[in-house]
């Protein structure tokens, strides 16, 4: 995770970048649900001293991502099919009518380029099979999207529902090399909402999120 952690750069402190990491991994299925990692063999593969990396680990465990083993570490917890459905309704919900009326209301043309080097990010991390960097990027590139709708509850609300969830088949997918085409998405739904295509940036919103539960979680 060393390579992972490095590439998305210094933008907060050590603990914030370490828990933004972790949740990756978690989310990515490179760190397992029911495995007990300890904070001393995680940091070891940071380079960093344990504590921030126990303290990212008590983050991700008020976000019900862990759960705290007395005197062993911290258990990945498991998702249900049912709690992928649900969480991915959720999100569909929310996120696709957002893009809708984000393209329909018009972007700057400086927000939409600044969103491109996450979404140049996200193709190259899929095309590596790094999934932690993948991920991690993928979440930075939709929550900026979303702020520009100007709803700070919404992306806590879709920042919790993507943290929740879980995309067990990407690992299958980057070996493959069918990663790539869904990671070039991101791009594509930049050019529908700098064109204005309310319609095209909609089906491609919805698709995208079916992908993730449908395809990538399985």
């Amino acid at each position: 995770m060393t390579d992972s952690f490095a590439a998305l750069g210094v933008r907060r402190n050590l603990r914030e970048e370490i828990t933004q990491t972790l949740r990756a991994a978690v989310i990515s299925g490179e760190l397992r649900p029911g495995v007990v990692y300890s904070a001393p063999s995680l940091a070891a593969q940071f380079g960093v001293s344990a504590t921030p990396v126990r303290e990212a680990m008590l983050d991700l465990a008020s976000e019900g991502l862990v759960d705290s083993v007395r005197n062993k570490g911290f258990r990945v917890t498991s998702v249900s099919s049912k709690d992928l459905d649900e969480l991915s309704e959720l999100r569909a919900l929310i996120e696709v009518p957002t893009v809708a009326r984000i393209t329909a209301a018009g972007v700057a043309p400086s927000v939409l380029e600044s969103l491109r080097p996450l979404a140049a990010t996200i193709e190259e991390a899929a095309a590596a099979g790094d999934l932690i960097t993948h991920v991690a990027a993928d979440m930075e590139f939709h929550l900026r999207l979303l702020a520009v709708g100007g709803n700070s509850h919404l992306v806590e609300t879709v920042r919790s529902l993507r943290s929740r969830s879980r995309i067990y088949g990407l690992r299958k997918l980057a070996d493959q090399g069918e990663l790539v085409p869904s990671a070039r998405e991101h791009a594509a739904l930049l050019d529908l909402i700098e064109a204005g295509d309310v319609d095209g940036a909609e089906r491609l919103m919805d698709r995208h999120i079916r992908h993730v539960r449908g395809i990538w979680a399985e």
